[in-house]
């Protein structure tokens, strides 16, 4: 068998035409609200250096704004992110001003992004005993370079600017257009502080003339537009489309990760072009902001507690683009989900996805379970009957297409050799590895694809039967024998599920998180789930900031493995859900704790993924240097968080919501207001010693307390 070369996932850092290490993407400050992203230094200075810029979609428009003041760049003292898309960065120039040891000059750089712009006021404050003079700089170039050269390290040379007015920029390329204007500034110290813009060789340059007298402040602005009508996605019209919910708890590390968490999903919303309408939460910043199969189905999964109207909308999205036909090359086939959409073809590092690509595995039983999911959270029958036929047809997929030599696994192979190697969701090159660290060779079944399929296919017969729709019968077999299969080849010597089985049907003998996915989707029997529990729960496992991807056991295990050692937000969160739900709320604690220590050592923005060191070694979470932040299932990570808490698991079809918290409140107590079953909001509160309490349920619902 031919084997596709190896394409490694994770993002790079070195600049590959000047072979210098650039800035890590964990350093910089990123202010975002879909589809537009501002990233840069810690000082608010945007360098043509790495990742900074500011993006829009899956293009960087501006690759430089630095501000100088009599040339010299102001000193960083701090910076805060309050809401989405809004930063202060706060400077000195203590150059200016009375030479004594208190600064007197000071310098506020103020952020704020909205979808196509990025406007910034400058305010400059100086407390000095004597007159401050100073010419004030703005250094703008735009390289308009695709994120998959942006993120592959390498470099595009800087477009020709020209001059829209006295004090305005442009740049185009094709469709795609920027302009950035200067306003006069405001203040105290406002004479004769008229912006003026010139041309330099590398973009241009915005300049004012600044004369303060001691006391006086003034306020230079400027704003970047950007119109780029290629792009695939764009800002939704609509409202938000979830509740907003006041916790309060013991440990103020929840509350703050909860708010925090809460604007980031909010900053990544997004629709796709030509239809506002519908909203999905775009995968990550920078490298992801697009619609993602398998991430946006999971943001809205874990987000049900805040409603259904995103999960709806999701799954109408994905539903527009299933596929309808085979396509070698963009692993489209009937009835599959799309894994990620762009505006053109993605070429980075042996890869060349088309801008629809197919290759994913799991995507399509994720899909059917969200929407099983929504209609036990109260997605109404309105909304759940137009997206039978999808239905249908992702179940087709299932049944028909994943499996392609007959041997009743869902398997993936790129076929193509310019696709995905591994098309899980630890989908690098390298991901999946024996316990002695060697690498599996396609065609590869996941554990947890097989969790899944069996979980999507009881949950789509609950589906059919309960819309009056035939086929109940096929998939409950159907799902029997998944069961029945998976015992008989994935368990390994020592007890436990193996991670894949590779092309020779050997199964993939390391230890992995992967197994963790099983809990909840009934594929396991208790006795299963205990040693499932039991293992994952050991400090091979859990002794890190969360969940490890793999255990410190295997040879392949590095903690700053993109898939192989380091922890993955979502992922422990996913696991965390999974233990509570079975009734191991000691390893789910634990996990608790671990993502909250995480989230406290990330300001409260937890990270797509961070070191799997031990916290008895580091005491701190160690950050992955080039992980997203934001990310859609890191932040809402922190709703299953709450979730698990509280206990609250609705059924709403059925008429009850089972409150079910983890035992002896390991996290103290905990009260959510504005958590959202069946359209309603309801409040859920556990105490101290466990006892859970909810209001608001809606008439026909009937609370099921544990006994």
């Amino acid at each position: 068998m031919q084997v596709p070369p190896v394409k490694i996932r994770g993002p790079l850092v070195l600049d590959h035409d000047t072979h210098r290490l650039q800035p890590l993407l964990h350093d910089l400050v990123s202010t975002v609200l879909a589809p537009t992203t501002a990233l840069s230094g810690t000082d608010g200075q945007i360098r043509p250096a790495g990742v900074q810029g500011l993006f829009h979609a899956d293009s960087r428009a501006l690759s430089q704004a630095r501000l100088t003041i009599d040339g010299r760049e102001p000193e960083a003292v701090s910076h805060a992110t309050r809401t989405a898309g809004h930063t202060r960065f706060v400077s000195l120039a203590r150059w200016l001003g009375d030479r004594i040891a208190d600064p007197t000059v000071r310098v506020d750089r103020v952020r704020e992004v909205t979808p196509g712009r990025l406007s910034e006021s400058v305010e400059i404050a100086s407390t000095a005993t004597v007159p401050v003079t100073a010419t004030v700089t703005l250094d703008v170039s735009c390289d308009f370079a695709p994120i998959e050269v942006v993120k592959s390290g390498r470099t595009a040379p800087p477009a020709e600017a020209s001059k829209a007015g006295d004090g305005a920029l442009a740049w185009s390329s094709g469709p795609i257009s920027v302009l950035v204007t200067g306003t006069d500034a405001t203040g105290t110290g406002a004479t004769g502080t008229d912006a003026v813009a010139d041309l330099t060789d590398d973009g241009g340059r915005l300049t004012w003339e600044v004369a303060l007298a001691p006391g006086e402040r003034v306020t230079l602005r400027w704003l970047a537009v950007v119109d780029d009508p290629a792009a695939a996605v764009a800002a939704p019209a609509r409202p938000l489309e979830w509740s907003v919910p006041q916790v309060e708890a013991d440990d103020a590390r929840l509350v703050r990760l909860a708010e925090r968490s809460l604007e980031d999903l909010r900053s990544l919303r997004l629709t796709e072009t030509g239809d506002p309408e519908e909203t999905f939460l775009g995968a990550g910043v920078p490298w992801f902001l697009t619609l993602f199969g398998r991430d946006s189905l999971w943001a809205a999964r874990m987000t049900l507690p805040l409603g259904t109207e995103l999960a709806a909308s999701t799954l109408r999205v994905l539903a527009k683009r299933q596929g309808k036909g085979f396509d070698p090359d963009s692993g489209e086939a009937p009835g599959k989900i799309m894994h990620e959409l762009r505006r053109h073809d993605f070429a980075s590092d042996g890869m060349n996805l088309p801008a629809a690509y197919y290759g994913t595995i799991d995507a399509t039983p994720l899909w059917i379970s969200l929407l099983h999911d929504a209609w036990r959270w109260g997605l109404p029958e309105s909304e759940i009957e137009p997206l039978l036929p999808a239905l249908e047809a992702a179940l087709g997929w299932l049944g028909e297409h994943a499996d392609p030599d007959g041997d009743g696994f869902l398997e993936y192979i790129d076929t193509s050799g310019r696709g995905l190697a591994n098309q899980g969701w630890k989908d690098s090159g390298d991901a999946v590895r024996f316990r002695d660290g060697r690498q599996a060779e396609p065609p590869i079944a996941l554990a947890e694809v097989q969790g899944y399929a069996y979980a999507a296919a009881r949950q789509g017969a609950a589906l059919l039967e309960a819309f009056g729709r035939d086929g109940a019968g096929r998939w409950l077999e159907y799902a029997a024998g998944m069961a029945t299969r998976f015992r008989d080849r994935f368990w390994v010597d020592g007890g436990y599920p193996a991670l894949a089985l590779d092309g020779d049907k050997r199964p993939v003998d390391s230890l992995t998180s992967n197994i963790g996915h099983l809990l909840g989707t009934g594929l396991l029997s208790a006795a299963e789930e205990a040693r499932v529990a039991e293992l994952l729960g050991g400090p091979a496992m859990s002794g890190a900031f969360g969940l490890r991807t793999m255990s410190t056991d295997d040879r392949a295990f590095s903690p700053l493995s993109y898939h192989c050692g380091s922890v993955w937000s979502h992922d422990t969160a996913i696991v965390m859900a999974g233990l509570a739900g079975a009734g191991h709320g000691g390893p789910a604690g634990d996990l608790a704790h671990g993502l909250l220590a995480a989230g406290e050592a990330f300001d409260y923005r937890l990270p797509e993924l961070h070191g799997g060191d031990s916290r008895e070694t580091v005491g701190k979470a160690v950050p992955y240097p080039a992980a997203c932040r934001p990310q859609a299932w890191s932040a809402a990570a922190a709703v299953t968080l709450l979730q698990v808490a509280v206990g609250l698991y609705p059924d709403v079809p059925n008429g009850t919501v089972a409150l079910r918290p983890l035992a002896g409140a390991p996290l103290g107590a905990v009260t959510v207001r504005g958590f959202r079953v069946a359209g309603a909001d309801v409040t859920v509160s556990v105490d101290r010693s466990g006892t859970a309490e909810l209001t608001g349920l809606p008439a026909g619902l009937t609370l099921d307390l544990p006994a």
